[in-house]
């Protein structure tokens, strides 16, 4: 006898790593009074003025200069900084540890409110189930044998239903733990803010142990909210307004720990240079950046960054290549058989988008579309390695007809549309080789959508849309088998 499958209340995504693209560098710890002193009176100010330096607490610098009624020089000096030297290795470990937690607090934070959010979801149907439980056993015990027997087949549906309990009990100590995270973090930004002012008197290795930690069990409690049947797609958050009105970025889901580098590719077509920041926030306030020129141009806007490489749809073909940072070469190509290619079988809004690439939890997949399969969508999961297609699912849905599609967990996810008022509506899911309607609301805030893709570590949706640069955050529906418990 199969075991069923048992759906379970709706569990969180992009909860940590999100936060951290929507926070900002914390400002300066150490800061100077910039406001300039007025000649004295009398005197006539001089019309140059110096500018603060890059680094004012490394050196002394003068500020400014006027002239007083006597004719006499008076000039305001910034002196270096003495309580706080910022060549200091500790003051440098301190500062990040700071960062660290305030982008640990917002993580938290969205955690603990789609959390609460969630919970009360979870205890009202606690108390469905209890309450239902209790009824059967009572229709059971006062009720004549002929009655009961008219609850039978709900009663055998309330079996199946029993193994959710625990599974709600769990997921309100959940609860509990991420309210114990908020007062944890809490008193370390505490310590650390008196440790800012009482240089020297700390042990740095413990509080970084504490931290990390802290970490470690957040990201444990991230693990648990696994997999799962997308629900809700949240209100787009604006990382960047840059490039033209198509292309495409992303972050690395296999990337080490630390490594936030971001990839930015501006333009669909005949174009093969690949930006590298080291960071989302250098990405967000600055333009410094690493170019990659690929060997070849690139169609569409279906690249994916994965475990150090770049997979990309040649230009003008149905070829796959697979371009190593590392090495910066070419290190497989794989043509896919049948595919459309060259605005063939594209999404509705153009673009040489024939051939979409995509990762989620279970790897890399391409999206497309063939004669074979008249023009509907293929899905093909590909060994990441030497690109060869491990299996296949046709699907009914034209590819033409498509605004722009991702996957979650095996199942693709399809909007009906790119511009105006667009929402999710159909998906396929691979697990089972079933397609459905749905509707989800997408917030398509900048009228055009050219890329959408999910990113299974940050469990958040990257979109490019309209030469803007969002992210979306996610909400599943967890699915958990009976085993599992």
């Amino acid at each position: 006898m199969t075991v069923p499958l048992l759906k379970i209340g709706v569990v969180l995504s992009t909860m940590a790593m999100i936060t951290n693209w929507m926070s900002q560098t914390l400002p300066s710890l150490v800061g100077l009074n910039t406001t300039k002193l007025t000649a004295a009176q009398g005197g006539y100010p001089d019309r140059s003025t110096g500018v603060l330096p890059a680094n004012p607490e490394e050196s002394w610098q003068v500020y400014s200069s006027a002239q007083d009624s006597e004719g006499r020089c008076v000039c305001t000096v910034v002196a270096p900084q003495q309580s706080m030297c910022s060549r200091d290795a500790r003051t440098k470990q301190l500062r990040q540890l700071l960062e660290k937690v305030q982008n640990m607090t917002q993580s938290i934070q969205v955690l603990d409110q789609r959390t609460q959010r969630d919970l009360q979801y979870v205890e009202k149907m606690e108390v469905q189930l209890r309450g239902l439980e209790t009824k059967f056993r009572q229709v059971e015990e006062t009720h004549k044998q002929n009655i009961a027997k008219q609850y039978k087949a709900i009663k055998a549906k309330m079996e199946e239903l029993r193994p959710l309990i625990p599974v709600l009990v769990e997921y309100k100590a959940d609860a509990k733990l991420v309210l114990q995270f908020k007062e944890e973090v809490r008193n370390l930004t505490s310590v650390l803010n008196e440790l800012q002012e009482e240089m020297g008197a700390y042990d740095y290795e413990e509080l970084h142990n504490r931290v990390s930690n802290l970490e470690e069990r957040l990201r444990a409690c991230m693990q648990k909210l696994a997999c799962g049947k997308l629900t809700s797609i949240s209100d787009p958050i604006t990382i960047k307004t840059s490039g033209s009105r198509f292309g495409s970025w992303m972050t690395d889901p296999l990337a080490p720990e630390g490594d936030t580098r971001v990839w930015y590719m501006d333009g669909y077509h005949n174009n093969r240079f690949v930006r590298e920041y080291k960071s989302m926030h250098d990405f967000m306030t600055s333009d410094n950046f690493t170019s990659h020129r690929l060997p070849h141009p690139w169609s569409g806007t279906g690249q994916v960054v994965y475990n150090g490489s770049i997979y990309f749809n040649k230009f003008q073909s149905h070829s796959i290549m697979k371009f190593d940072f590392r090495t910066s070469s070419i290190t497989k190509s794989q043509k896919i058989d049948n595919a459309g290619y060259s605005n063939s079988y594209h999404y509705a809004w153009g673009g040489q988008s024939d051939i979409d690439l995509m990762v989620d939890e279970g790897g890399l997949w391409a999206v497309y579309a063939t004669n074979q399969n008249a023009g509907n969508i293929v899905i093909s999961k590909l060994n990441p390695n030497t690109l060869q297609i491990i299996k296949s699912w046709t699907t009914n849905h034209p590819k033409r007809s498509a605004g722009e599609s991702f996957m979650i967990c095996g199942t693709l996810y399809v909007t009906n549309g790119y511009s105006g008022g667009t929402k999710v509506y159909y998906s396929y899911s691979t697990n089972s080789s079933t397609y459905e309607y749905i509707d989800i609301a997408f917030q398509n805030k900048y009228s055009h959508i050219s890329m959408l893709d999910y990113n299974p570590r940050d469990r958040a949706l990257y979109a490019w849309n309209n030469g803007h640069q969002v992210l979306y955050n996610v909400t599943l529906f967890h699915v958990i088998r009976s085993q599992e418990l």
